[in-house]
């Protein structure tokens, strides 16, 4: 039973049924095209966390590229920089007592090390069908609610369909083919990959087998042998992948050419698994190349015995239990008898509101298809990969792109795919102990801007010009990715998890910050080196800087795995003195600052930005995804962040995808939801392929994508060209997550219903969203006459609850009125709540 009046659900049950919350059938949930894709970007992603793959659709021929999520390239090295400690004295004493800042940028450098390694394509399958390539009714299509992608078009009289899913239960991906005319479905099947690999046919199955590059040069730097191989065990890593063909009438013939031929079919099923070589983070990952086939083929030999409806039932069962907690609902849904690549089009002349909503779920879609207990984390580009040399590797870059692949983890209701993001730090905890003895001298753990599969914690970079330290150096990534360690446990209240998971490498991270610390001669203290990432700041010689003390993030940071390490130690009741001490070491911090422009200060110096439109917003962090700074618990410095935002975009920030979620994120947090919406606008107009991955643009689009954040035309041209782009998923998780900001906030101590709800959502509903404390949250809403919130309680607590902006509370006899319109409700595990919100009209009771 509820603990508030039964009036009050009687009240809320009445209005469910007049606005009802969405359901599967009502929304717009997949992708489809009229058209094959053109190119890798185009195609249609599938995944199990650990198996990806992208379909390009074609008639004639289908590409189906392969992903597995541990095949990079490289082993575990030594990588920390036993002289980097003797340097970081010298670079302490430039800045602090010298501000010589040019000088520390160069010293740091000295403190530098190797690049990382990177995640490399797994290879392709090929099927050459022999009925021609003269089509009708085609379509390809990907339905997020089954996490199928499916091909059809009608050749000669015969209907040909592909549907293509990675099946988590069964650990393989699925392709099934079929015709409806009887024998009509001939073709050839091959795989083949862009590393070294061989492919040997045998009866109905292919074997592929080939080993990883011993080293992958970054691609964003020259090298002439860019690609290494070692013969050597352990020194890049064997793989293998294994393909059988199950088939309905026909024959299938195994080929000298490593191809198989199927003839004369009605139906084929084909059944793919892959392995490598890897063994563990901190081990080579030199597993012999038969066992590595062994481990491909074991799936396949186990899915061979299940019948393809099985198989698809146990996928769909697995899918759905994660992916239909959560349901947004923005109106519109007529628009989805448009191809998708044509609404994508489109939306800067017509802003489609459903093409929101599934970008929303696409976002949730890509996380619980590339991230999965016992998987790697997400990475650049999630599970899916086509490059050798991919854009920055395709690692776990650390400064914010990992963390925001993860920001929709908890609020989105997938909590369960946290787990890779955090096994990933606890490893990288472990070397990063040797990485702050043996470079820094000092006892904790640390990492800096670049993740790799073999947890690299030091500072990449070697001493090249090229690595700014305003990158290379940061050294703060540590403290940020505990956050996500301390954010699962709000979400779950797993007292057992905070004890032997999370509380050690939280501690281990805070131990190190500590020590990180030094005098900064006044009294404080402060972090030096410090930057605020990847922007510069002009000096005062007039010349650009990136190395200083203090800089508004690190302290952020700081504040907050400090917070967070003291109260654990309350929650287990352990490590006392330590958490006093922490509490003392916080008090010397430096406090956060307002500079000459009304905006909160970047640096600890109210220095210039040398780039005042760059793409990162760290100082913004204790907004978000920080939560210190709120509009209510501290207008003040929430108005200096919202100004600083306001510079930034104006001066051509967000130009990236993952730049604008971040934009829109902080609206969200900062209550403004009309201005969140014109970001996200923007983002679907200029950083959104047409297969809805986030793109990052480079080069001369990156010019003009700056342009248009800014609202600028190209030169010499009447009409805003999408720019050539790269896919980096961040953008598309950052997004997601923002989306999720503006319907619920829980940070503060307060749960916020539609916090920041734009004019242009007159009508809506989110079902599935989640709180911290253990809440789970469903909102239906109607403009200017109500707000209905249905509130699920996963544990007993106490929660402050605030209503939308010019709402308010209403017959709520049983709850206790709280300031600013809040009111405090008492739950208990398993019970739900209803809560109905009206216009707040002057002298209208709210409470008792």
């Amino acid at each position: 039973m509820s603990s508030l009046p039964l009036s009050l659900r009687a009240s809320a049950a009445s209005l469910a049924g007049k606005v009802p919350i969405a359901t599967p059938e009502l929304q717009d949930m997949a992708l489809w095209y009229r058209e094959p894709a053109e190119q890798w970007t185009d195609a249609l992603p599938v995944g199990n966390g650990r198996l990806g793959a992208m379909i390009f659709g074609g008639v004639a021929s289908e590409r189906i590229s392969l992903n597995e999520d541990t095949l990079w390239s490289g082993s575990p090295r030594a990588w920390n920089n036993p002289g980097a400690k003797d340097h970081l004295k010298i670079v302490r004493e430039m800045v602090i007592e010298k501000q010589d800042y040019h000088g520390a940028d160069q010293e740091c450098r000295k403190m530098q090390g190797p690049f990382n390694q990177a995640y490399e394509p797994l290879g392709e399958l090929q099927i050459d069908f022999e009925h021609g390539d003269e089509s009708k009714a085609y379509r390809r299509s990907l339905d997020l609610d089954s996490a199928i992608s499916t091909v059809t078009y009608t050749v000669k009289g015969s209907q040909f369909t592909r549907e293509t899913f990675a099946s988590v239960p069964d650990q393989v991906i699925v392709v099934r083919l079929s015709a409806t005319r009887c024998k009509a479905l001939s073709c050839s099947v091959r795989l083949r990959s862009p590393l070294r690999a061989n492919a040997e046919a045998i009866g109905d199955s292919i074997v592929l087998s080939g080993k990883a590059p011993n080293n992958s040069v970054p691609n964003y730097l020259h090298s002439d042998n860019p690609i290494t191989y070692s013969d050597d065990s352990g020194k890049g890593m064997f793989f293998a992948v294994v393909l059988t063909a199950k088939t309905a009438q026909g024959k299938v013939e195994a080929r000298p050419d490593g191809s198989i031929r199927i003839a004369g079919a009605s139906e084929v099923i084909l059944m793919i698994g892959a392995a490598t070589g890897y063994r563990k983070y901190n081990e080579m990952p030199a597993t012999p190349l038969d066992m590595v086939i062994a481990a491909a083929r074991k799936p396949v030999d186990a899915a061979s015995g299940t019948s393809y409806n099985q198989l698809k039932e146990r996928h769909l069962d697995d899918h759905r239990k994660l992916f239909r907690r959560v349901y947004l609902d923005l109106g519109g849904q007529e628009a989805a008898r448009q191809p998708t690549d044509e609404r994508v089009n489109g939306f800067e002349q017509k802003p489609d509101m459903a093409l929101l909503a599934l970008y929303f779920h696409f976002g949730r879609y890509l996380l619980l298809t590339s991230s999965r207990p016992g998987t790697q984390p997400a990475n650049l580009q999630g599970i899916w990969n086509a490059n050798i040399r991919p854009p920055w590797s395709s690692n776990w870059t650390s400064n914010i792109n990992v963390q925001m692949n993860y920001w929709p983890v908890e609020t989105c209701n997938l909590s369960e795919c946290h787990q890779p993001l955090i096994e990933m730090v606890r490893d990288l905890s472990v070397n990063g102990r040797q990485t702050a003895e043996v470079n820094y001298g000092v006892s904790g753990w640390c990492s800096h801007h670049n993740i790799d599969l073999w947890r690299q914690s030091a500072p990449v970079g070697e001493g090249l010009q090229f690595a700014d330290p305003t990158w290379a150096n940061f050294a703060m990534s540590g403290p940020w990715l505990c956050q996500h360690l301390w954010e699962h446990y709000l979400f779950t209240g797993d007292k057992d998890y905070l004890a032997t998971t999370a509380y050690p490498v939280i501690k281990g991270g805070a131990e190190f910050c500590v020590n990180w610390l030094t005098n900064d001669g006044k009294g404080g203290l402060t972090t030096c080196p410090s930057v605020s990432t990847e922007n510069t700041f002009v000096a005062p010689d007039g010349k650009s800087a990136q190395v200083s003390a203090g800089g508004t993030m690190d302290i952020a940071l700081l504040r907050e795995i400090f917070d967070n390490c003291q109260q654990a130690s309350v929650i287990l009741g352990t490590d006392k003195d330590f958490a006093a001490h922490l509490a003392g070491v916080r008090r010397r911090l430096p406090q956060y600052q307002i500079g000459k422009y009304g905006q909160l200060q970047e640096w600890s110096v109210d220095f210039d930005e040398n780039q005042p439109g760059q793409r990162h917003m760290s100082h913004l962090y204790p907004v978000y995804p920080g939560g210190e700074i709120t509009p209510h618990s501290m207008p003040r410095l929430a108005a200096a962040a919202r100004k600083s935002l306001e510079r930034r975009l104006a001066n051509g920030g967000a130009y990236t995808g993952w730049s604008r979620a971040w934009a829109i994120g902080l609206w969200a947090r900062l209550g403004d939801g009309d201005h969140a919406l014109d970001s996200l606008k923007m983002l679907m107009v200029n950083s959104t392929g047409i297969n809805l991955f986030d793109q990052h643009p480079f080069g001369e689009s990156m010019t003009k994508a700056m342009q248009r954040s800014s609202g600028a035309k190209s030169p010499g041209s009447n009409k805003e060209e999408r720019p050539s782009a790269i896919f980096q998923i961040d953008g598309n998780f950052g997004a997601t997550a923002a989306i999720a900001e503006m319907l619920l906030q829980s940070h503060g101590g307060e749960i916020a219903l539609l916090p920041a709800w734009p004019a242009e959502w007159k009508t809506g509903s989110v079902r599935g969203l989640r709180a911290r404390g253990g809440l789970e949250v469903d909102i239906t809403w109607r403009a200017g006459e109500k707000v209905l919130a249905t509130v699920r309680a996963s544990r007993r607590g106490e929660h402050s609850f605030r209503p939308p902006a010019g709402f308010q509370f209403v017959n709520i006899a049983g709850a206790v009125s709280g300031p600013d319109s809040t009111i405090k409700v008492s739950v208990e595990q398993g019970t739900t709540y209803h809560l109905q919100c009206g216009p707040h009209y002057a002298g209208t009771e709210v409470g008792k």
